[in-house]
């Protein structure tokens, strides 16, 4: 029927966003985003605790956050203080090696995500854009994503919405060799997450996750508010834990000399992980703060933090002013680096059913003033992702020129044995 086509008319747009609701005839106003009479199914996932996800310190912390950062969002204004207030992650791009538990994180996130929603008695809607959504149709690829961001978008719920192997789904502008479904879903991405239509109130987020995030569209990868390194484990203890928790408990096994799971502690874990972007770890990025450090030593001033970007721009042209957006973005985020308090989702009417105007005064009461040392660790996180997203691009295009070189060395060399033979033109 009509809204099985909804998708082909453009002008329904304010019908679409009036959301009517009569308590006294139990009557709800919502354009077309429920059919009569269809109910919504319960979510069927396997959820993961944060003590199942061994590693990725930072993204496991974030992801944390994020989930409580969602559940301050007040229905009836339609606004959440995070987003008045600065810090909400509206978008964000995990990238890493496969297997390093991009799957586990999301599965980490949706599940904290449904345990508040069902404390709190609110609709929680997650929904995942892959590849099968990608069709031969002109047109119905992109209808097909513009639906599932309305879906997530919807104010009428706490929605998560997440585009698994997003450089599989959406393709570079450039790139020739890409389906016409795979440009549309480029262009509706780009356009939900950071075009003039984007409205931002803070009942939900999507996560982009890719094993190769140098193939994704630069100004796609750039709408990310924010960069999760999903590396998995990495320390010895991060490699025991996994095990442990990987082989259950059928077994008599000792465990040895260790504490289980200490490493996992998300407070710990994160201060060292922040620390350690004190230093840049690429090549290219180290480069630049090395000349810097010798030159100017450390950062004092806003002229001093301009001064390091100005240097990061020669070095790597991508780092625009969107960049510089991100950043500061990630320093309110980290500015907003409140844990707020477990014990105010374990009742609704503790917080997550307070005014809005409450929540916002609960909020700014944890918030504290970001220092000179965040903003050189959020600087050389963001900006060491850039450059080993151009390493990887660069890596990948030598390997071709390699592997093409070799196809016609050797082609030469049959060509040749084949003239020899009298048989090149049989």
């Amino acid at each position: 029927g009509l809204l099985s086509r909804k998708g082909r008319f453009d002008g329904l747009g304010s019908f679409e966003n009036a959301h009517i609701r009569i308590d006294s005839d139990d009557f709800t106003l919502d354009g077309f985003d429920v059919a009569p009479g269809k109910k919504s199914k319960p979510l069927e996932m396997t959820f993961k605790k944060p003590d199942e996800v061994v590693g990725n310190h930072i993204a496991k912390y974030q992801s944390v956050k994020l989930a409580k950062m969602l559940m301050a969002y007040d229905f009836d204004r339609q606004m959440n203080p995070f987003v008045e207030l600065g810090g909400f992650l509206f978008t964000f791009i995990g990238d890493g090696a496969p297997g390093t538990g991009k799957t586990t994180l999301i599965q980490m996130i949706a599940g904290l995500i449904n345990d508040y929603c069902q404390v709190a008695g609110y609709p929680f809607h997650y929904e995942n854009f892959g590849v099968d959504q990608i069709s031969s149709y002109q047109g119905k690829s992109g209808q097909n994503c513009k639906t599932f961001i309305d879906n997530v978008l919807s104010p009428r719920s706490i929605g998560f919405g997440t585009v698994d192997d997003i450089d599989q789904v959406a393709a570079k502008r450039s790139d020739d060799r890409a389906s016409a479904g795979q440009h549309e879903v480029t262009g509706v991405l780009m356009s939900a997450f950071s075009g003039a239509m984007t409205v931002v109130r803070g009942n939900c987020s999507f996560g982009m996750f890719s094993n190769y995030p140098e193939n994704v569209d630069d100004a796609l990868r750039q709408r990310a508010g924010a960069r999760w390194l999903v590396d998995g484990p990495q320390t010895r203890d991060d490699y025991i834990d996994i095990f442990v928790l990987l082989a259950g408990k059928n077994h008599k096994i000792p465990l040895g000399n260790h504490q289980l799971f200490e490493a996992q502690v998300i407070e710990k874990a994160v201060s060292t992980a922040y620390e350690e972007h004190a230093r840049p770890k690429e090549d290219g990025l180290i480069a630049v703060y090395e000349k810097f450090m010798k030159e100017s030593g450390p950062l004092e001033t806003m002229t001093d933090v301009g001064d390091y970007l100005h240097r990061i721009k020669l070095a790597e042209p991508r780092f625009t002013g969107r960049a510089i957006k991100n950043i500061t973005d990630a320093i309110k985020m980290r500015a907003m680096d409140i844990d707020l308090p477990d014990e105010w989702f374990e009742k609704p009417e503790t917080f997550m059913h307070k005014a809005y105007d409450d929540k916002k005064a609960m909020i700014e009461e944890l918030r504290g003033p970001f220092t000179i040392e965040m903003v050189m660790q959020e600087i050389n996180r963001y900006a060491d992702s850039e450059f080993r997203y151009t390493d990887k691009a660069d890596n990948a295009a030598v390997d071709e020129i390699i592997r093409r070189e070799r196809q016609r060395e050797k082609a030469i060399e049959r060509i040749s044995k084949m003239k020899q033979d009298g048989t090149w033109g049989a």
